[in-house]
């Protein structure tokens, strides 16, 4: 698996950029034209609500994640699983690359427990089976993973045998099992900024948390930063960058410095 998985780089797009794809998988296949090995993970939550909405079913927000009934899971299933996962895997292909789109249930790839009563069926990742990746990775494919997971431990009985999941920790607990070269959030900010407003180009694990503790870091950006620090932990460096900004992808890679780094070592 080491020898397969060399220098892995998990991409996690948010929802709020996709207006703004086509330089990403501009940038997406280039890379792998270049040899590069890439994991993309989505999330769609606009997309969502604007499906949810359609339908008449309320939404209800709890620090910044979605809590999630029955119906609002079958929803969020559809979409993410179905819709938004095929049209960047089309996109992907339609530009020249190669790419395959599995949810994490595919293959038991994100195996996840109910976090509590209050966010229902929102539930938080609790193993990873990296087989799905390895396996379109070995092939030349870039997998395209959509956070819809498998309830697999402590269901009740009765239970969905599917969890929503945050693309957020989703992408961090993909990037520390795979031992990941570079975890990249796209995101439709500049980076994490400090107490003042003030761009951060640099942080350490310390100082990330720090901001966390401090409440500087807050809302979207909270699962974001905890997911760059569960990154890390398997070995990769993480970065937040604006992904409205065409080529930012490609410029990350190449050059550095375009958002907020968080290392073991910053600098």
């Amino acid at each position: 698996m080491e020898t397969e998985l060399n220098k892995v780089i998990v991409i996690k797009l948010g929802g709020s950029i996709f207006h703004n794809k086509d330089t990403t998988v501009a940038d997406i296949v280039k890379l792998q034209k270049q040899g590069r090995q890439l994991v993309i993970v989505h999330g769609g939550a606009n997309i969502v609500n604007g499906w949810l909405k359609r339908l008449k079913i309320p939404t209800r927000i709890i620090h910044g994640e979605r809590a999630t009934d029955a119906a609002t899971l079958e929803v969020v299933a559809a979409v993410l699983g179905g819709l938004v996962n095929k049209e960047i895997v089309a996109a992907i292909i339609s530009g020249g690359g190669q790419a395959v789109g599995i949810s994490g249930a595919d293959g038991g790839l994100l195996q996840a427990k109910m976090r509590n009563e209050e966010m229902g069926y929102m539930g938080n990742v609790v193993r990873v089976n990296p087989a799905p990746l390895v396996a379109l990775l070995a092939a030349g494919i870039i997998p395209v993973v959509s956070p819809v997971s498998l309830h697999a431990v402590d269901r009740p009985k009765g239970a969905p045998r599917l969890l929503n999941i945050n693309g957020d920790p989703a992408a961090g607990e993909i990037a520390a099992a795979i031992g990941a070269e570079r975890l990249i959030f796209l995101t439709d900010v500049a980076g994490i900024n400090d107490g003042s407003g003030r761009l951060l180009a640099e942080l350490t694990p310390a100082g990330a948390e720090a901001l966390l503790a401090s409440g500087v870091a807050s809302g979207g950006m909270v699962p974001k930063v905890r997911a760059c620090l569960r990154a890390l932990s398997g070995g990769a460096a993480a970065c937040i960058i604006d992904g409205n900004q065409p080529h930012i992808l490609l410029k990350e890679i190449e050059e550095g410095g375009c958002g907020t780094m968080i290392a073991t070592e910053a600098g």
